[in-house]
């Protein structure tokens, strides 16, 4: 009778370690992808004061302007983590074309402003960057939680579904921008 106790209360508490470890990983996961939505939501901010310093120079970009300022409103509209991820790598590929222009003004590359803009701006790229993997590696960590023995049982049991990893879809954002005014 007291073994039968203690196995039951044995397998009781690994149940509660078990729950407790999966919902500690989901909220590492929350947290994480949390952080990421705060320093993506901070390049958006910074996003208009750039734009403003470099319209006066580039004055035939307005479909870059325009396709940023789509993008902030997609980007507000926007809910689950594979769409702002696909808007996160637009907008990534539309401040290159930004930045890889700006090359082609040396006023506007002297521009105090436009320099601490841009700075700005790549703290927070790192900051994204450092952001997603952190998300991956809890986002991995958890999904590897719900499928290992035993926590998949006690995954199952109450309902946990794996999360989607923050991906880069289009090939054509990794390579370089490359710019003709000749056309």
């Amino acid at each position: 009778m007291w073994i039968a106790l203690i196995i039951i209360a044995v397998l009781v508490i690994a149940v509660i370690a078990i729950y407790n470890g999966l919902v500690t990983a989901k909220l590492k996961v929350d947290n994480a992808w949390s952080q990421i939505d705060v320093q993506l939501q901070r390049r958006f901010d910074l996003i208009p004061n750039l734009v403003e310093t470099v319209k006066g120079y580039m004055t035939h970009e307005s479909e870059t302007f325009e396709k940023i300022a789509n993008l902030r409103t997609s980007w507000a509209n926007s809910t689950g983590v594979a769409e702002k991820a696909k808007l996160d790598n637009e907008l990534s590929e539309t401040l290159k074309t930004i930045m890889a222009v700006s090359e082609n003004y040396p006023d506007l590359k002297a521009n105090t402003n436009f320099s601490e803009l841009s700075e700005e701006l790549r703290n927070t790229e790192n900051k994204i960057s450092y952001s997603r993997q952190f998300y991956n590696d809890s986002v991995t960590m958890f999904n590897t939680k719900l499928e290992v023995f035993p926590s998949n049982i006690i995954a199952k049991m109450f309902n946990f579904k794996s999360r989607e990893l923050f991906e880069v879809e289009n090939e054509e954002v990794k390579k370089n921008v490359k710019v003709d005014f000749n056309k």
